[in-house]
């Protein structure tokens, strides 16, 4: 499933265009901007089947690096320290990694 079939894809550009910087990512403003957070949890939930890229039931660590290549393809890897940052976010059990149910959470703050 696309990205831009869920959410708009001028929405998806402007907001990787606004986080282009390293180190400039704020998960809260870019799920504004993508308009996710205005999305029905169904749909919160379809984004993170597309980001969760092998399937597992859980966004780790390595594939959060490349969360923004989830919503389009030229969207840059987020650094180590962002990456960091959005799992200590997000991961309100301490596995180490994302669930559903914490990326809707996450989303919806």
């Amino acid at each position: 499933m696309a990205m831009s079939s869920i959410l708009n894809a001028d929405d998806i550009k402007k907001a990787l265009d606004a986080f282009a910087v390293a180190d400039s990512f704020d998960y809260k403003k870019f799920f504004d901007m993508v308009g996710l957070k205005a999305k029905s949890s169904d749909d919160v939930k379809k984004v993170f089947t597309v980001l969760d890229a092998d399937n597992s039931g859980f966004i780790e660590e390595e594939e959060l690096k490349y969360v923004l290549k989830g919503f389009a393809k030229d969207g840059r890897d987020l650094t180590d320290k962002e990456t960091k940052a959005f799992l200590r976010a997000a991961d309100k059990d301490g596995d180490g990694k994302i669930g559903v149910e914490e990326f809707t959470c996450l989303v919806k703050e």
